[in-house]
């Protein structure tokens, strides 16, 4: 599902370059759980967004699905990843004056019609949110917030979800309950890489990544 090889992000700064990820190697199966770890500045969000298709690597060859993406124009890097990537991040980008119906069917862009509308509605329900579908963000809790944005990541049945420290905002119970929803993706056949500094996941993951300074120490 995921393939890097010889991935390297170098960054200019007043100070000169600095390679957030320098030569990096990994493959991610299919169906696979994938927890990576690192301390702040370890180049775990800048793998992320390469992977994602929102970070161009400097140097290296980088697929997704067998597809180039880096290869591709902007806009069909875009469409791609509509049609086969989810994103959860920390903080949720829920859109406040939006309920929760139309914020998860803002994935879907343009082409959303009303079978998107009856999908939506069964994602929120599935996670428990069917008697908030018509609330807007700010009359929810954390939990139920970050529950809206998986479902807004589940929406276009994408093949990879990446989260970035998903449970960031979330008590011990939440962020449990959270990464259950993204293992019950993984075991409907998806794959899942998650960044996140604590140890909820752990439970869920088929592997655990440690990257420091850009590489992978253990696997």
């Amino acid at each position: 599902m995921v393939h890097l090889s010889k991935i390297s992000k170098i960054f200019q700064t007043r100070r000169g370059p600095v390679a957030a990820l320098d030569n990096l190697d990994l493959d991610i199966e299919p169906g696979e759980f994938v927890v990576i770890r690192g301390h702040s500045g370890s180049g775990k969000t800048t793998l992320l967004l390469a992977i994602g298709g929102m970070q161009r690597p400097s140097q290296g060859e980088l697929l997704i699905n067998g597809q180039d993406i880096y290869g591709l124009s902007p806009q069909q890097r875009s469409d791609f990843r509509a049609d086969n990537i989810g994103f959860v991040f920390q903080m949720f980008y829920l859109v406040p004056y939006l309920n929760l119906i139309d914020n998860v069917m803002l994935a879907t862009g343009t082409r959303s019609n009303h079978r998107d509308q009856v999908e939506a509605v069964e994602l929120l329900t599935r996670l428990k949110l069917g008697d908030r579908q018509h609330h807007r963000p700010a009359d929810l809790s954390a939990g139920e917030r970050q529950r809206a944005a998986i479902a807004r990541a589940l929406i276009n049945k994408p093949k990879l979800i990446l989260a970035d420290e998903p449970t960031g905002n979330l008590d011990p119970e939440n962020a449990a309950e959270a990464f259950g929803y993204l293992a019950d993706f993984q075991q409907a056949g998806g794959t899942v890489v998650v960044v996140t500094h604590g140890s909820a996941a752990d439970a869920h993951a088929d592997r655990i990544i440690h990257l420091d300074h850009g590489c992978i120490k253990s696997a």
